[in-house]
């Protein structure tokens, strides 16, 4: 068993934390509101720290699940950041879904201190990380993958490495990009039904048996039908996810028109109220449920 560090105890990083304690690591836990910490530590045991340095001092492992770039950048760096904290040779992951930009950056800094980095963003949402199913798109170093799977798989069905630093954000752009398209087609789909007054429903249920089927359609269509969406990915969150897919877009040259004109429709649901709404809310735009 390892000595591991986790930061950032949000709806993704409070399990994954949970289901390291649970496979029987010596863990320390931090966040940004301490009271989460605490709770943590009531719940699963172990130690929380004060900051980012104290939590990953000692540790073989440091894994941090946090907002953005920026909320990234500020537990990483600086006298109590995350870097500062870490023993040579121990490894940094990192399952923030962020920039390429920002994992080569800590990438390059994290080798100057004689330390391993993996950027690790994961898929499989709050329901995935509870279950301890999440799948993890790893860019780094093989040595260092090597290493660090085994504890990842504490909360993992699938570890796959991607390439150099980096590769597993832009993996997971790719899966959000796939995303997009995926629930805006079937918010589409359902709208129509609805308008050739069609039993929704019934509808969903023959073409799940054919090529339309897709993980959207068997976990979201029913709700959609029904109007629901206060659960699941937030409309804020995804948006978030596109905006750094299309910037990575312009500095490429690959063309995305469907997912920027689905980031502007996600813009739409926002000025609604519903950026804590699940990301099949969509379907709202086109039967104008506000």
């Amino acid at each position: 068993m390892a000595r591991v560090a986790f930061l950032g105890l949000g709806v993704m990083g409070y399990p994954m934390a949970g289901h390291l304690r649970s496979a029987g690591h010596d863990i320390v836990v931090f966040n940004r509101t301490a009271a989460k910490a605490t709770a943590w530590v009531a719940q699963h045991g172990g130690s929380s720290a004060a900051s980012p340095r104290q939590a990953a001092a000692g540790a073989e492992f440091v894994f941090a699940c946090v907002g953005n770039d920026a909320d990234l950048r500020s537990v990483v760096y600086g006298d109590d950041g995350i870097l500062s904290g870490m023993k040579k040779g121990a490894i940094f992951v990192d399952h923030t879904t962020a920039s390429a930009t920002v994992a080569r950056e800590i990438d390059a800094k994290a080798k100057d201190l004689g330390l391993g980095f993996l950027d690790g963003p994961v898929s499989g949402g709050q329901a995935g990380a509870e279950s301890g199913q999440l799948t993890v798109m790893v860019g780094g170093q093989q040595k260092d993958f090597d290493a660090a799977r085994p504890v990842i798989g504490a909360y993992a069905k699938a570890v796959t490495l991607l390439g150099s630093a980096g590769a597993g954000q832009l993996t997971k752009m790719v899966n959000q990009i796939c995303f997009a398209g995926l629930v805006q087609g079937l918010a589409e789909g359902i709208a129509f039904a609805q308008a050739a007054n069609l039993d929704a429903n019934k509808v969903i249920d023959v073409i799940s048996k054919g090529a339309a089927q897709s993980w959207q359609m068997d976990n979201r269509a029913a709700t959609m039908i029904e109007d629901k969406f206060d659960f699941g990915f937030a409309v804020e969150w995804m948006r978030k996810d596109l905006g750094i897919a299309l910037t990575e877009a312009r500095n490429n040259g690959a063309m995305l028109p469907a997912s920027a004109a689905v980031d502007q429709f996600y813009a739409e649901i926002r000025a609604m109220g519903g950026s804590r709404w699940d990301t099949s809310s969509l379907i709202r735009l086109l039967t104008r449920k506000g």
